[in-house]
């Protein structure tokens, strides 16, 4: 049978949109399949949140600094680029927690907040004797599987009691979610919490998970590329041959046209193609498709805004005295920044030896009026936390502050069952549209160049259903 050409767009050129073009792009290749691929990004450049700048040999991150590969899809994505030998994996990391203005080591072993290994939690000075002994309750008192969705919050309270969380898991999960355990799913951020180990005990639970056979790679080292995390995105945009990339135009609208789609421009033209992957945050895919109550459960996504800071000095304005690699601060600190990495100490190739790179997050939900202050007043703010926490003196050779303003979805109770619904009214709806990106299925890189793939192979099995 003669296979039909097809064309597919895909909206928004950040790394999902990126990877789920190289995607279509592959398996056309290796199916022979006839189809013209066209990526639409309406700002002047590619990446998305991803944006590297080099300045004074430095590597500075306006986004993302790394990733944390943990199933090893980074790396399959490098390998098939050819860009695998540029990955660079982290030196060391040494994380502390600053409460009450006073840092405190991480006790090794801990894994998504939770101690994972008891005799240096147990050793450890962040926790009180009390609050040692209620965490190993977690132990003694199994509870019934957990099906209801409810938030991190209240599941990690109900294991290791208030002290743990507020000095271990609240610092280290909001750092990593970017949001308030009180209000994200367990269900959306840590779904294997579900499995049936962690019904006996969490932290068990957690420690299977790590180590049982299907996740034998499962790596915990954050990583990134020599050049920067805009070392994917360049690689990825120029080996995307098939496909026909477009900066700087706004779809404004998809609307059915007979079997077929069409999709209006901001520059009053239109494109009519076969299929489509919205790869935008969620914001923006309701304005897309004009029927508003296909994608109505998404209204309730909460963003937040946050601001990143890059400083740099002279490696001789940092004490000696102070050793780790990340600070991250407790609700019971009286500081402006949610956390803060000593990037250079992480990785070789981003600063010479001489020099030190600090990156810090400002911004938290019911404090994202910081995020409107100048550059001035934010590297001020950033400055007195760094001085008053690690010592630092003098002034930053170089700073970069990047806003990024209701740009963070945040995964709240319910957020697998809003996603759901959605895509399913919307694939009852429109079959050949998809949904990919940080709003849905994971905020990591790793789970954006998933949802691409993952779509990516949806789209071509519903346009080729017959003849694959």
């Amino acid at each position: 049978m003669t296979k039909q050409l097809r064309r597919v767009a895909i909206i928004g050129g950040g790394i999902t949109g990126l990877a789920a073009a190289y995607r279509l792009q592959q398996q056309a290749r290796e199916q022979q399949l006839p189809i013209e691929i066209v990526l639409i990004e309406s700002f002047h450049r590619f990446g998305g949140k991803i944006h590297t700048v080099l300045t004074d040999n430095i590597v500075f991150e306006k986004g993302p600094e790394s990733f944390v590969d943990r199933l090893g899809i980074i790396e399959e994505l490098a390998s098939s680029l050819g860009i695998s030998d540029q990955l660079v994996h982290s030196i060391r990391e040494d994380g502390y927690v600053a409460v009450n203005e006073d840092l405190y080591a991480v006790p090794k072993g801990v894994v998504f907040g939770v101690p994972t290994q008891m005799k240096p939690f147990m050793t450890s000075d962040l926790v009180s004797w009390s609050g040692k002994a209620r965490a190993t309750l977690d132990f003694l008192r199994p509870q019934k599987k957990v099906d209801v969705d409810q938030s991190l919050g209240k599941l990690m309270r109900k294991r290791f009691g208030e002290e743990v969380v507020d000095n271990i898991v609240e610092p280290l999960l909001s750092g990593v979610f970017n949001g308030d355990i009180d209000e994200l799913s367990y269900k959306a951020t840590l779904p294997f919490l579900q499995n049936e180990e962690v019904s006996k005990s969490l932290i068990q639970g957690v420690r299977t998970y790590t180590q049982q056979s299907d996740n034998m790679q499962f790596k915990r080292q954050r990583s990134t590329f020599l050049g920067g995390l805009s070392t994917l995105v360049d690689e990825l945009v120029k080996q995307l041959t098939d496909v026909k990339l477009v900066k700087g135009v706004r779809v404004t609208a998809i609307k059915k046209l007979g079997d077929q789609l069409m999709l209006s421009l901001n520059n009053d033209t239109s494109i009519k193609i076969d299929g489509v992957i919205i790869a935008t945050p969620h914001t923006v895919a309701q304005q897309l498709i004009k029927e508003s109550e296909l994608l109505a459960s998404l209204n309730d996504i909460p963003l937040n805004s946050v601001a990143t800071v890059s400083m740099s000095f002279d490696l001789s304005q940092l004490p000696k005295s102070f050793k780790g690699t990340d600070i991250f601060v407790s609700r019971n600190s009286d500081v402006s920044i949610t956390s803060a990495t000593l990037s250079s100490r992480i990785w070789s190739n981003i600063a010479p030896k001489d020099k030190l790179l600090i990156r810090a997050y400002i911004g938290k939900l019911g404090d994202e009026a910081i995020v409107d202050l100048s550059d001035k007043e934010i590297e001020k703010l950033v400055l007195q936390d760094l001085q008053l926490l690690v010592g630092l003196t003098g002034q930053p050779q170089k700073t970069i502050v990047t806003r990024w303003k209701h740009s963070m979805p945040q995964y709240t109770i319910g957020h697998t069952d809003k996603v759901k619904l959605a895509k399913q009214k919307l694939a009852i709806a429109y079959p050949t549209i998809r949904l990919a990106g940080n709003s849905y299925e994971g905020i990591s890189l790793s789970k954006c160049v998933t949802q691409a793939n993952d779509s990516a192979d949806e789209l071509l099995h519903e346009l080729y259903q017959n003849q694959l």
